[in-house]
């Protein structure tokens, strides 16, 4: 396991290693702007294998996706409806995860066997500077065991899964607070299935105004 320290010096290098890295099927932890994440490159089958088995994560559920630019969902999804277009270009980059129609060849470990597919761009933090960076998708499931806390620091990232991470990005403390607020937009209605950082009473008012 490598730790690197990340500061405003080394930003641009960390980026261009953190990328590479990715490209090699490494699995990392990174800050985003609530707790720590875990990535590997969406479609690698043996990191996200290796992803699963990290963190005991049942495979019946879905991981969620990081990206920096929307020209790049058609690497992941068959369609965006309007209202989808409408709530990304209010919300994003910022906590809200939308759901959307997978393509078919999207790796299961993405989906869980859904058809869907979990997306954002994430608000400001090394997270989006990351995805940014990267013309790919990157997983974003939380840095810890499922069923812990998760982590706000880099060492209880490495308190939980020690060297069977490949690196550490460690930018110091998160603020933590209440993770992205997912939406499924699949359907002819807007479903909120997780009220977080972005409220329901937000959502609904956004939505009665553009139907």
């Amino acid at each position: 396991m490598v730790r690197i320290f990340l500061s405003k010096t080394n930003m641009e290098q960390v980026l261009a290693q953190t990328v590479k890295a990715l490209e090699k099927g490494s699995i990392i932890a990174y800050p985003t702007e609530t707790f720590y994440g875990l990535g590997v490159k969406f479609d690698m089958e043996d990191s996200l294998k290796r992803l699963y088995n990290l963190k005991k994560r049942p495979e019946d559920k879905a991981i969620p996706l990081i990206f920096g630019k929307r020209e790049l969902l058609p690497l992941v999804t068959k369609s965006v409806n309007r209202q989808a277009l409408l709530l990304m270009e209010r919300f994003w980059p910022g906590p809200l995860t939308l759901i959307l129609h997978a393509k078919k060849d999207i790796l299961r470990y993405i989906t869980a066997g859904t058809g869907r597919v979990a997306v954002r761009i994430p608000g400001k933090s090394f997270a989006l500077s990351l995805a940014q960076r990267a013309n790919f998708f990157i997983t974003a499931t939380s840095a810890n065991l499922s069923g812990m806390p998760p982590a706000k620091d880099a060492e209880t990232v490495i308190g939980y899964f020690g060297d069977k991470i490949d690196i550490v990005i460690d930018g110091g403390l998160t603020f933590g607070g209440l993770p992205s607020t997912i939406v499924d937009v699949t359907g002819k209605e807007v479903r909120i299935l997780r009220e977080g950082a972005i409220s329901r009473e937000s959502l609904s008012d956004f939505l009665k105004k553009n139907p």
